[in-house]
């Protein structure tokens, strides 16, 4: 019996509720979901090398029995497991720091398959944190090639494997590309590459299937953003005359002189909005390069040409802190300004909420509250978002459809490559401002290990005795059974107690009440909190002047990117500011992330590199850019693919005829993610 595509995955013989819930936390909930699970890597099994045969520096797959496990404890904050297996031809050890809950997986005598890069240490073969399957979970066929899929709590290889077979027997994906991009392209019929991809007879078949499905992914994705950018584009929008006297004397004000890269990305901007055209421009600039002063003048021309502007941040610390710094620019020049957040009383809400449906406000500056259905603009002319790797695309266009074609303005200090931005910001033109203001001091960033703590904290203590504040971030809200890292709440309780004992310190996290977070954060900008301990809820929006260190505990677990947003939250004032990296990973290429950090300050820089690195599915940290995940495409190894599958979509969107055809697709592959837009 043929099951739809889109039918829950509890209805596929096998499943059923319980292991319906287990491959939910896989992030599959539908036969799609299955069938676009894809394998990581693959593993032919009729090459499988004996241990004495590995080759150093490679990544190979090999089998053995385990002869025993160990686990270390050699210092405070890290512990390494060690499992040594053998075969007839000799011993290698696997191991992994500080998972240790991995421990209760292995036992003596088990045949394992273990995958991973070959090192030498002490005279042995080793395997830092490999990729292991166990014996039990595997099929007896050994002269196949395999995938090896993304598996989680009691969903195992052979169990995965054996739910997509069914689910390829038991439904056929249509065709979602036009017929002229399947020829014009040489792709594989959609059916066939999902078979290919699964269960291949060769890695030929694997590297036809992939190219087809990657192409289908960027392709569609493309043509999304594209027809998004040209219905903007043909609509009429609101055309702003020349600067006039209220933007100069808003220039005249400013307290500093505005560099290069501002005066271009202004000029891009304010040409933008002298178009009848709306505008849709990204501005993308590293920590701390000036982009809320080039908003600021944005917002400031759309009301000397008549017509309100919105700024949308993702956090009410952030809205008020723009709240107050254009105050301070605009109220003396008669700009009338308004904050709307959660936190608002009703009774103060319903004034703000009046004031904006009657024009009796210039600038509203708040946070998602600015898209919620009651809210009315008289005149709306301008959209500023701020922070938008932390917004969606749908949010966008709700601010958006708050007034009839505004002008839209999008900011980020995440730097983003250039391949990144033409598949996340395909919709948007862009501005690039990489100079920071004069006089700022570069931050001085040192890695040490958890030997070299102790010194650490009396270093803080040192600034905090010369009047100065301290951050100390870690990457967890509490202690984790399953993760032998720092945690804010613990790391806080024991600090108190010892090293900071006696001076004011404040904890932050994200499981914390709005109100909780924004005390505390009140307390810390006015200096009466000295040291602030917290996870990641400070890396947007956070400016303290006088804070000029700050401390990561376990940096290996952040991405160069997360790494480099923290830091910018020190370095904004007079003083000297250190950021310090303390980290126990025993791998290399952890190691070499954070000496990087030491050595490059330019963002745009550590994009690219983290890029490489961790991929573009971590690149946003926590996935909070909204925009569609990516299943199988690698927009670093994909690129070709990627500038093949843009050049495809432009084509189709100058054929309305086509792109009738590939709505539905679209529809299909990124549902809420364009369907508002898709649909209006």
């Amino acid at each position: 019996m043929e099951i739809a595509l889109d039918a829950n995955i509890k209805y596929l013989k096998g499943v059923g509720p319980a292991k319906a819930a287990l491959l939910g936390k896989l992030g599959i909930f539908t036969l799609k979901d299955l069938l676009s699970h894809y394998p990581r890597r693959y593993e032919d099994r009729s090459r499988l090398k004996p241990i004495a045969m590995l080759e150093l520096g490679t990544t190979e797959a090999f089998s053995g029995v385990i002869a025993n496990v160990r686990e270390l404890r050699p210092r405070r904050g890290l512990v390494i497991l060690r499992v040594l297996i053998r075969d007839a031809t000799g011993t290698a050890e696997l191991v992994w720091f500080n998972q240790s809950y991995l421990k209760k997986r292995f036992r003596p005598g088990m045949r394992i398959v273990a995958y991973g890069k070959i090192e030498r240490f002490q005279a042995k073969i080793q395997v830092n944190n490999p990729e292991v399957e166990i014996s039990e979970e595997r099929e007896g066929n050994t002269d196949r090639i395999i995938p090896v899929y993304p598996a989680g709590e009691n969903i195992n290889q052979k169990m995965l494997r054996q739910l997509i077979k069914t689910a390829l027997e038991v439904c056929v994906p249509p065709e979602n590309l036009p017929p002229e991009i399947m020829a014009e392209y040489k792709l594989m019929k959609r059916p066939q590459a999902l078979t290919a991809v699964h269960f291949p007879p060769t890695m030929e078949a694997v590297s036809e299937a992939r190219r087809r499905l990657v192409f289908e992914e960027l392709y569609l994705l493309q043509c999304g953003l594209l027809y998004i950018k040209q219905n903007n584009k043909n609509q009429c929008g609101i055309k702003h005359a020349v600067d006039g006297e209220l933007v100069r004397a808003m220039e005249r004000k400013l307290p500093f002189k505005l560099t290069v890269d501002q005066v271009k990305a202004l000029r891009e901007v304010k040409d933008d909005m002298e178009d009848v055209r709306p505008m849709q421009r990204l501005v993308q600039g590293d920590v701390g390069s000036g982009k809320t002063v080039i908003a600021g003048i944005a917002l400031a021309k759309t009301v000397e040409n008549g017509y309100q502007g919105a700024l949308m941040a993702p956090t009410e610390i952030l809205a008020e802190q723009h709240y107050h710094t254009l105050s301070q620019l605009m109220a003396p020049l008669g700009i009338r300004l308004a904050i709307l957040t959660g936190k608002l009383t009703r009774r103060a809400r319903e004034e703000v909420l009046d004031y904006i449906r009657n024009g009796l406000v210039d600038i509203v500056i708040g946070t998602h509250a600015l898209i919620e259905e009651d809210v009315n603009f008289h005149h709306l002319g301008l959209v500023v978002t701020d922070e938008q790797h932390r917004f969606g695309v749908v949010q966008r266009a709700k601010l958006q459809a708050k007034g009839q074609h505004p002008d839209v303005l999008v900011m980020t200090a995440t730097p983003i490559p250039r391949t990144m931005a033409l598949t996340v910001y395909g919709d948007l033109d862009v501005s690039v401002v990489r100079q920071l203001p004069p006089g700022r001091k570069p931050v001085k960033t040192l890695f040490y290990s958890g030997q070299k703590r102790q010194e650490v904290y009396a270093g803080v203590i040192r600034e905090v005795e010369r009047g100065r504040q301290a951050y100390i971030v870690c990457p967890l809200v509490e202690n984790s059974d399953k993760l032998d890292l720092q945690s804010a709440t613990g790391l806080y309780e024991e600090l108190t107690s010892s090293f900071f004992h006696g001076i004011p310190c404040g904890l932050l996290h994200g499981r914390m009440k709005a109100q909780e977070k924004d005390d505390v954060m009140a307390r810390f900008y006015r200096g009466d909190i000295k040291v602030l301990i917290a996870t990641t809820v400070i890396e947007v929006g956070v400016n303290v002047p006088n804070a000029t260190v700050m401390v990561i505990e376990d940096a290996e677990r952040f991405g160069l990117s997360q790494l480099h947003q923290l830091r910018g939250r020190i370095g904004r004032g007079e003083h000297q500011s250190y950021c310090v990296l303390l980290s126990d990973a025993g791998h290399e290429e952890a190691k070499a992330r954070l000496r990087l950090m030491t050595q490059v300050s330019d963002g745009f820089t550590l994009a690219e590199k983290d890029l490489e690195l961790r991929g573009p599915g971590q690149f946003f940290g926590a996935r909070q850019h909204g925009m569609p995940d990516l299943k199988i495409a690698d927009i670093i190894k994909d690129i070709d693919i990627l500038l093949e599958a843009r050049k495809a979509a432009l084509k189709t969107v100058n054929s309305p005829e086509t792109m009738s055809q590939v709505r539905r697709a679209l529809d299909d592959a990124f549902g809420e993610h364009f369907r508002m837009i898709f649909h209006s």
